[in-house]
């Protein structure tokens, strides 16, 4: 609507007229008092509300949901469409087959749809449309993340000799954007080299490769070496593959004897145990002095079925690997045929203290008692020789004695 102000000397008088052509020629005629001037109009259109929408990111395989929403709907129904410009729904009309779309809502004011299963061609902008004068439209851009596969570890399948540098490659494919790929080494984060990006055969996706390289020791045979790859779809779950590596190391040697005090007449077993990776295979025994071998082959005991004196002295034993060799010494002493000494001596010290302990209980209590025997037998003799100091024989004595013990010291004789 329109307003002019009328000067009180006027005789006011408006016309108006509102001619509607294509709205780039949209004018309003208006005529006020003698004069006619041509006005440009504001478009009721430009009051009417815009849909909106939001951008949404998903996991390949996951479900995203698009919602709509307008204030006006102006008694029109809102459409969602795909990157392809193909009708998706209308207001609750289906109108492309595939289930994996869904309605979720539709109101005038809202249009929810959904795509379960999400693949990488589902990714692009999707359109709302409210079809007023003139059509409204809102975009919402769908990004479908591509998921890495598991990563693998390529250079560890055949051993690595110590001291030489060790190369591993870990490559993951499939994801978008690009992943990253980081490396550990038992508890130890290790520096990868160089990162190689490569786009997929699909076209959306990559493959993304890393190398390490370290020089390994003897300490590295059995280590774990692990590659992750970090992606934002991965949700904070971590994606790893973890391999040991093999180290080749140069064999050590010692001897054993069995049994570990050997006597002249008895057998004797000695084992030279050989470690390393590989296990030595080969074992060259010998006897310092002697200009013979004693022993060449992949057993590694030295055997005597019956030791004597002249066995005594020092033997070699010489362990052999794809490695190397190492050699291990042992002096051999052949004691008498007497019993050697027991290795269980702090259990005899034991046994030996507790009986010294029993032995000292005893000896106190003899003492103790006999010291009893002793005081109790002097009490009795005094008694036996009450009487005895007057008496001019044995026989008066004792019958001094006796009537003492009857009568006290009274003395009393009697004549039949």
């Amino acid at each position: 609507m329109l307003a002019f102000p009328c000067g009180l000397a006027w005789s006011c008088h408006l016309r108006a007229a509102a001619l509607w052509e294509p709205p780039s020629q949209r004018v309003l005629q208006v005529g006020y008092g003698r004069a006619v001037g041509w006005l440009l109009p504001t478009s009721p259109f430009s009051f009417q509300s815009q849909p909106t929408t939001s951008d949404e990111t998903v996991v390949a395989g996951g479900t995203v949901v698009l919602k709509c929403q307008v204030e006006d709907p102006d008694d029109s129904s809102l459409q969602w469409s795909n990157p392809a410009q193909q009708t998706l729904y209308f207001g609750e009309k289906r109108a492309l087959r595939d289930n994996r779309i869904q309605l979720q809502k539709s109101t005038p004011n809202e249009l929810t749809i959904s795509i379960s299963d999400v693949v990488l061609s589902d990714e692009g902008e999707y359109t709302c449309s409210i079809f007023t004068m003139p059509v409204r439209t809102a975009k919402a851009l769908v990004t479908v993340l591509g998921i890495p596969q598991k990563p693998q570890i390529f250079g560890h399948e055949q051993p690595i000799d110590e001291e030489k540098i060790a190369r591993l490659t870990c490559r993951s494919s499939g994801s978008k954007p690009a992943a990253q790929l980081r490396w550990r080494k038992g508890n130890k984060e290790l520096k990868g080299r160089c990162t190689e990006v490569v786009e997929d055969p699909n076209g959306k996706t990559f493959t993304v490769s890393s190398r390490v390289e370290f020089r390994v020791t003897k300490e590295d045979n059995d280590a774990e070496v692990t590659c992750t790859v970090d992606h934002e779809s991965l949700q904070n779950t971590e994606r790893s593959t973890t391999q040991k590596l093999q180290v080749h190391y140069k064999p050590t040697a010692k001897i054993e004897p069995h049994p570990l005090y050997p006597r002249e007449g008895e057998k004797l077993r000695l084992q030279c145990d050989g470690q390393g990776n590989p296990v030595p295979q080969e074992f060259l025994w010998e006897k310092e002095g002697s200009d013979t071998p004693l022993q060449l082959s992949s057993d590694s005991v030295l055997f005597f079925p019956f030791l004597n004196k002249s066995d005594s002295g020092t033997y070699v034993c010489t362990a052999t690997s794809s490695m190397g060799s190492v050699v291990a010494k042992y002096n051999l002493d052949v004691s008498d045929a007497s019993p050697v000494p027991s290795t269980s001596g702090p259990y005899h010290a034991v046994i030996g203290g507790v009986v010294a302990v029993i032995v000292f209980l005893l000896l106190s209590l003899l003492i103790v008692l006999g010291h009893y025997l002793i005081r109790h037998k002097g009490t009795y003799l005094t008694h036996e020789a009450k009487g005895s100091d007057d008496a001019p024989d044995a026989d008066t004595a004792i019958i001094n004695a006796e009537g003492g013990q009857a009568s006290g010291d009274d003395k009393k004789e009697y004549f039949i």
